[in-house]
């Protein structure tokens, strides 16, 4: 099979090849097109990551509160709704349910939407690496900051959370490279990310394969590039000896 890569040198309209690849005075290409989409996935994985990481930070947490038990079952209540609902129906539910329920939702654009549907879902199981982060160091971490007059908040805040965040970073790579690749739902709700410009793209030109390899391509980029941030994150707030400590106990 000849692979034809001019494709992307087409204006969008008129199909005639472009020069240089992208257009001017208004045209587009199809390079211009992918670019557009891939701005778009980006948009959509990184909001979505920065809420499902507050999201379940704050669950996870209260996962492990020692004596607020209702919080705790209202926090494991959240993770097993959101973690066992597949994506795509939680998707259609916050575009086609919520704002039939809530009128406020209904003037709600579908990159808002599909981003609550993401970052919740992926807020479920990122608490669940926050809760196993805490509940990995030993007891006495919290037994410390008790005994050293810290509220709750502060011995969360001072003592465990970072400790248990440096532990949990290589989980943590691996949820930010998925939620790239989960972002592919937000074409359900018209939102004109990759997998959407790939659908149509490769149904207008008829050259499926190259549009394909190239949106595959970037998404592999991306995850490569979110995966080289988590590393080094990993290798700057690295504490020699906490996690063999925390093991051996």
């Amino acid at each position: 099979m000849n692979m034809e890569w001019s494709v992307f040198c087409q204006d969008t309209l008129t199909n005639e090849a472009v020069p240089g690849c992208f257009g001017k005075n208004g045209d587009v290409t199809y390079l211009d097109w992918m670019f557009s989409a891939w701005g778009w996935t980006v948009s959509i994985s990184l909001t979505a990551l920065l809420l499902a990481l507050l999201a379940g930070a704050a669950v996870g947490m209260a996962r492990t509160l020692p004596h607020n038990p209702w919080l705790a079952r209202l926090a494991h209540a959240w993770v097993e709704v959101f973690r066992n609902i597949p994506l795509l129906v939680q998707i259609f539910i916050w575009y086609y349910v919520f704002p039939a329920l809530f009128p406020a939702l209904k003037g709600a654009p579908s990159f808002a939407l599909a981003v609550l549907a993401l970052g919740l879902f992926t807020s479920a199981r990122i608490a669940e690496q926050v809760r196993a982060g805490l509940q990995a160091l030993p007891r006495g971490q919290r037994l410390a900051g008790m005994a050293l007059g810290l509220t709750t908040a502060q011995y969360y805040r001072l003592v465990l959370l970072p400790q248990a965040g440096r532990i949990i970073i290589p989980p943590l790579a691996n949820e930010s490279m998925n939620i790239f690749k989960n972002s592919a739902v937000a074409f359900a709700v018209s939102v004109p990310e990759l997998t959407q410009f790939a659908m149509q793209a490769g149904e207008e030109t008829a050259r499926p394969v190259e549009v394909y390899l190239a949106v595959t391509a970037l998404y592999v980029i991306s995850a490569l590039a979110v995966n080289a941030v988590m590393v080094f994150i990993e290798k700057k707030t690295r504490v020699p000896g906490l996690i063999a400590a925390g093991a051996g106990r």
